[in-house]
């Protein structure tokens, strides 16, 4: 099976850069017979190209996500219609992680479950790039990491009972294509993709490959953009940040004070600093600093340590050593008022003894970092990692689950209570009834308020404090939501990250899917109830009546639902206000509301029981 983009060039009619070639100049491959092909692939549709539903899951990282985000965009923009209901849809669109073999078993349920309802398929992320010849994508159409901006040609092209396998490695894609958020509030920008490390479990680096860096001036132009759109947070995503520019002279410093000068004065839109690892920015760690205590930016960043053994961090090839991890951490600590610092564990890689594991624990405990995520060594094919002795499954069952009950011993919000924190809030909760709005250090705060304070920031009162979050009362409103020419149509689509996890490991408090090159899956997911957005909110930017999503029914049923959950919260985090005050949170208006309803919904039982007397009657 030849790649597209090697088909076009044998041609010598390769279109230019960003060019799309007329479909009738593209030649596919297709099976050996027609009955080899009829066997792997659906009944082809005779429906006009750009017309069809796409149903469309995302595993791993926040960069699959983004990937994912630009895919629909594009989708959308051809005219196909984007749902998260499977069975509705004409093709699914599957975007893998290959991080751990959890992640990738549940993309190969996916891919049986869409043959058996005889569904057309392509498979799109680091799975196909890195294990392009893997026995579950055979008779798959599949799309490359590096090729997302083809995928229009490779769905057109699949509809009609093509195979399509388009892997070439090419320029970056375009940060202007367009793109379908998530969330409407949230832009996850990819500043590079690949990395400079070789660690010897990642099987991330197969498919993602070196280190590739977008230009400053590309990315500061993106910031403008997505800033006009209306987006209030940047998440800036890479399989290592620290790495970016190495590769084309500039460094990270360079690239953070550009985009920080082209965010609103007001703290309106904050940015996000993605994962990096030690070695890359240790010589920058005092305008990390800087940076991160600059008000529009987030007190926050995840830096992997993997392993508190200097012998373990050797055979992993991680090129720096716990002292090194101590001086990022205790420098970034120092210099950044409310500085928080979440990092990974892997417990029970190849060798690791119980002295080494010790140590580990000993450093969690030392730093009791408010967010660790814990992971069980996977084996991963390909990586020297897999070759090496393996420690016993029962004795990294054992250790994972003691450094998870160290880690969930601490109480790292212990003292937040009565404070007023600025928050800025951009999302819903999955229980319906709180918002979810973060502080300046990236502590998660639950608020009960109206959902068009969404893409506002607030002052709230921390009223009750929890494990993973904080609970709080909006007291001021700092700014509302523009109400900007532009804004985000919603258009659904389904987000599968939560998939990577499993009941073996643990998943704390990412509150987005972190890149995974050379951490693991479990940053890629949340098991946090609270956290984790099940409601589709995907955005395209098209003009549209912002306040569209107001509804009486809604409103008390949130209501009634907040009183419930606050009592709840209340009991779990011991707080000691009384419970007759959360049930006293009915103010007038609210009173009011709820009267003129239950008065109405008398009228009309009234008027139906006169009306029926009234027939009865004239019979």
């Amino acid at each position: 099976m030849e790649d597209i983009e090697d088909l076009l060039i044998g041609t010598g009619t390769r279109a230019p850069p960003g060019f799309r070639p007329p479909l009738a100049s593209v030649t596919v491959g297709v099976g050996t017979t027609k009955k080899h092909r009829s066997s792997l692939l659906p009944t082809p549709s005779p429906s006009i190209p750009g017309t069809q539903t796409i149903f469309i899951k995302t595993f791993g990282c926040s960069h699959n996500q983004s990937d994912s985000e630009y895919m629909a965009g594009q989708l959308s923009a051809f005219g196909y219609s984007l749902s998260d209901n499977p069975d509705e849809a004409d093709l699914w669109l599957i975007n893998t992680c290959t991080v751990k073999s959890p992640s990738q078993s549940a993309m190969d349920t996916i891919i049986t479950k869409g043959k058996s309802s005889n569904k057309p398929l392509v498979v799109a992320g680091c799975v196909p790039q890195g294990s392009r010849d893997a026995k579950e994508l055979e008779g798959i159409s599949i799309v490359g990491v590096q090729q997302i901006d083809r995928v229009v040609e490779v769905v057109e092209e699949t509809l009609k009972g093509h195979e399509v396998r388009l892997l070439t490695r090419k320029t970056l894609p375009a940060l202007d294509l367009p793109k379908v958020r998530r969330n409407k509030f949230v832009e996850i920008l990819p500043i590079n993709v690949g990395c400079l490390g070789a660690c010897t479990y990642c099987k991330t680096k197969h498919a993602r490959g070196h280190l590739g860096s977008y230009t400053i001036d590309s990315l500061v132009g993106r910031v403008k953009s997505v800033v006009s759109d209306g987006v209030k947070e940047i998440w800036l995503s890479s399989e290592d940040t620290g790495a970016y520019g190495r590769d084309i002279g500039v460094n990270l410093p360079i690239l953070l004070y550009g985009i920080v000068a082209e965010l609103p004065v007001d703290g309106s839109t904050m940015l996000r600093i993605g994962m990096t690892n030690p070695p890359f920015i240790l010589e920058h760690l005092k305008d990390i600093a800087e940076v991160l205590r600059h008000p529009c930016v987030y007190s926050f960043l995840h830096v992997p340590v993997q392993s508190g053994s200097d012998a373990i961090l050797t055979a992993m090839n991680r090129e720096y050593t716990v002292s090194e991890f101590r001086t990022v951490v205790d420098t970034l600590t120092e210099l950044v008022p409310e500085m928080q610092i979440a990092t990974d564990i892997i417990c029970g890689f190849p060798g690791e003894t119980d002295e080494d594991f010790e140590q580990t624990v000993n450093l969690i405990k030392e730093y009791k970092f408010s967010q660790v995520h814990i992971s069980q060594f996977y084996p991963r094919p390909g990586t020297p990692a897999a070759r090496m002795k393996k420690v016993p499954s029962n004795v990294v069952k054992r250790r994972s689950r003691e450094l998870t009950n160290v880690f969930e011993a601490f109480t790292p919000y212990v003292g937040m209570e009565g404070k007023v924190e600025k928050i800025w809030i951009t999302d819903i909760a999955s229980d319906g009834v709180h918002l979810v709005g973060h502080t300046k250090g990236y502590i998660q705060v639950l608020v009960i308020a109206p959902d068009n304070m969404l893409g506002s920031s607030a002052k709230a009162k921390i009223t009750s404090v929890g494990r993973w979050s904080v609970f709080g009362e909006v007291i001021e409103t700092i700014n509302h939501p523009r109400d900007n020419k532009t804004v985000n149509k919603q258009v659904p689509y389904q987000d599968m990250s939560s998939l990577c996890c499993n009941q073996t490991n643990t998943c704390v408090i990412s509150e987005e899917p972190e890149s995974c090159a050379c951490g693991n899956v479990d940053s890629c997911c949340s098991q946090n109830i609270l956290e984790k957005t099940d409601s589709p909110r995907d955005t395209v930017v098209l003009p549209q009546n912002q306040n569209s999503n107001k509804n009486l029914f809604g409103w008390i049923l949130r209501k009634r639902k907040n009183l419930h959950k606050r009592v709840e919260s209340e009991l779990a985090s011991g707080s000691d206000v009384k419970l007759e005050k959360s049930m006293q949170k009915w103010d007038f208006v609210d009173k009011a509301l709820l009267g003129g309803i239950s008065i109405s919904i008398l009228t009309i039982i009234a008027l139906l029981v006169c009306l029926r007397f009234s027939v009865i009657w004239s019979q």
